[in-house]
């Protein structure tokens, strides 16, 4: 299918403004949307099934292959002595029909607490048709992204745990084609995660064997990425995520694991600026990645309206209540019975200023001696989300039985 990237893009991004609020001196301020925008968002997308049945959480769940994704520190904790997973998931489903995700992974035991590993996530958008500014055809092209990703961890105690990434990211999505008579280049760029895991086996809750774990991870630490040679660079999607587990074990057949992530893209938000390209409310964003990292925290420009004389009225309190806004809220819970049937149920909160992905998610898994096989869902609350109804499909495979000396 042929499409414009122009097209693709509208599906990531939306801009404008809605609605209106009124402060305490009746000042009407427009509630502006102000989506934070960056390089490669592929990278953050939910490559596997599991996690994606339970709103796209996974930080603090039981490792698995998937989780050099989510917190490599996990698989320290890992039963299983080696793991091999292939997840694929066709993507943005209600605009197109040829843009896919696919994702593969595995990693291995090793003595005394640690586990070593990698992933590979290639993300395909399709056939894209380019033109000149007449319409004539330049030529076809096939877009894609690849990441490239080795990961270890290790024990810090019988709790604790941290791990490494060290990533590769090539993105192509011009295939050299000149735009308004400037060249064009693959994005590249080196990148890192840092993951934290605590698991607590030891505790009761109702009278139940209970698993209470917490985790963290910053992942995507690295290098702007640019597509031409004199273009600004944009920041990759560094991402802090926080999250909690807590699994009941009610016999040897049933057991429950209720869990939430709180996501906050670690990247500059963008400020108001005048018809003169000065910043008006907020803070510069061409800043370098450590700075942008910790700016992200305290830079968001609110809501601002200015007045016939050029004044700049910033409604109060809506700096602080947009930060909040970027956080991102997923969870949910998951059912297994003997091992065997898993079911899962999940939220993801977005808010709309942000990006408004809202959704509900839903999947199942089954699994067979050393064969497991899982499917997710998703459905939209609003119905023109290019994100409804999107399927994701993952396959793993265990070797060993874990029984490897800590």
């Amino acid at each position: 299918m042929k499409k414009s990237i122009a097209y693709i893009a509208s599906a990531f991004l939306v801009t404008g403004t809605y609605g209106q609020s009124v402060d305490k001196e009746g000042t009407e301020f427009p509630i502006q949307l102000n989506t934070i925008t960056t390089a490669v968002p592929f990278l953050i997308i939910a490559p596997d099934s599991r996690a994606s049945g339970m709103g796209d959480a996974g930080v603090a769940t039981s490792p698995d292959a998937n989780s050099f994704h989510w917190n490599t520190s996990k698989l320290a904790f890992s039963k299983e002595k080696a793991e091999f997973g292939v997840s694929y998931s066709p993507w943005l489903k209600q605009l197109v029909d040829d843009i896919h995700l696919s994702y593969i992974s595995g990693y291995t035991k090793l003595k005394n607490g640690h586990a070593v590993g990698g992933s590979m996530r290639y993300f395909s958008l399709g056939n894209i048709t380019f033109t000149d500014e007449q319409g004539n055809l330049i030529r076809d092209f096939s877009p894609n992204e690849f990441e490239l990703l080795g990961g270890y961890s290790f024990k810090l105690s019988d709790r604790n745990a941290i791990g490494f990434n060290g990533k590769f990211v090539y993105s192509n999505l011009t295939g050299g084609v000149a735009a308004a008579n400037v060249s064009t280049k693959p994005g590249i760029a080196g990148a890192v995660d840092l993951s934290y895991s605590y698991f607590n086996e030891d505790i009761r809750v109702f009278d139940n064997d209970a698993t209470l774990s917490f985790g963290a991870s910053i992942s995507n630490i690295g290098n702007k990425m640019a597509y031409t040679t004199g273009a600004d660079r944009d920041f990759l999607p560094t991402n802090l995520r926080l999250g909690t587990a807590l699994n009941l074990k009610f016999d040897e057949f049933n057991s429950i694991t209720t869990t939430v992530d709180f996501n906050k893209l670690l990247v500059p938000t963008l400020p108001r600026r005048n018809g003169d390209g000065e910043v008006i409310s907020g803070i510069d964003n061409n800043v370098g990645v450590t700075l942008g990292m910790l700016q992200s925290f305290y830079d968001a420009p609110g809501n601002t309206v200015i007045e016939e004389d050029g004044t700049v009225l910033v409604q109060k309190g809506s700096k602080f209540t947009e930060e909040l806004k970027e956080i991102n809220i997923g969870g949910g819970l998951e059912y297994w019975y003997s091992n065997i049937l898993a079911v899962r149920g999940g939220f993801f909160y977005e808010n709309r200023a942000k990006g408004a992905r809202q959704y509900f998610t839903f999947g199942a898994g089954l699994y067979y001696s050393v064969f497991g096989i899982d499917v997710s869902y998703l459905a939209a609350l609003s119905r023109v989300n290019p994100l409804a109804n999107t399927v994701r499909f993952s396959l793993k495979f265990k070797f060993g039985n874990g029984k490897i000396a800590d």
